[in-house]
């Protein structure tokens, strides 16, 4: 073999595995969107079909706690506040229920008194990011400083020093971010029970939200609602007592992270 084939085998070898390491790259920056069927019935939603779940699986993401009890857990995501989240702590405070509540930067900054009042009650604060960003679109050092400026300043406002959890922002992720999250020390917190919630202008009355949690309710459900919801504050209660009289019990996500919960 002349030194011209051997020279353009090596070029073409070089040039394949600068495709590969390319794609492989690519995979890992694919976003995702999170989403499934609802549940019916009972049933589990659709996460175990969605083609995204060995990537949540291989980052320890949690998406459903212990599906052989009826237990429920209760989330809430906090970008800023609406008003709602005093009487949805009231609630939460008169009926014994815990919660996990995923602040961004401008609630640590905006809603201090709220924020002492969640941990002075035994509510989990989580990371929701300070800016917001969708986090498969910036780089893994931004990543990095968008969770540490939440948790330093959320334990600098309530003593919280530990922050276990996060929540992407819109429920954008990929294989990366999870990673970067991982490392530092942040358990992703995804969600089998949500509804149309967000939009403030939206609003249909707390029966639209009762209806929409309750026809989901199934054993190890994490339930996503958003506090800047009226709705949601007014069906609080009534959500609670159902799903009691279902038989399901509300519980701490640190027990599906390997921690004790005194709740």
């Amino acid at each position: 073999m002349n030194k011209h084939i051997i020279y353009k085998t090596l070029v073409v070898s070089l040039l394949s595995v600068f495709l590969l390491a390319q794609a492989a790259f690519a995979q890992l920056d694919k976003p995702h969107h999170f989403g499934f069927k609802k549940s019916k019935n009972g049933a589990p939603a659709s996460i175990d079909q969605e083609g995204f779940k060995a990537i949540l699986e291989k980052h320890g993401a949690i998406f459903l706690g212990d599906a052989s009890t009826k237990s429920l857990y209760l989330t809430f995501d906090n970008g800023y506040e609406n008003g709602y989240t005093p009487p949805i702590l009231d609630v939460l405070k008169d009926k014994k229920v815990p919660a996990a509540f995923f602040v961004t930067g401008h609630y640590v900054t905006s809603q201090p008194d709220l924020l002492k009042r969640m941990v002075d009650e035994g509510h989990l604060i989580g990371n929701h990011s300070w800016g917001h960003p969708d986090m498969t679109r910036i780089s893994n050092e931004r990543i990095q400083d968008e969770l540490k400026k939440v948790k330093d300043a959320v334990a600098e406002v309530t003593g919280q020093q530990d922050m276990h959890f996060m929540r992407p922002p819109r429920g954008i992720f990929n294989d990366r971010m999870l990673g970067v999250c991982r490392e530092f020390g942040h358990t992703n917190v995804f969600w089998s029970i949500a509804y149309m919630d967000w939009d403030t202008k939206l609003q249909k009355g707390h029966k639209y939200a009762y209806d929409n949690v309750v026809a989901q309710l199934h054993p190890g459900a994490i339930i996503l609602l958003h506090a800047v919801s009226k709705d949601n504050a007014e069906a609080m209660g009534d959500i609670i007592d159902e799903a009691r009289r279902q038989g399901y019990e509300f519980k701490s996500l640190t027990g599906l992270n390997g921690f004790f919960s005194e709740y």
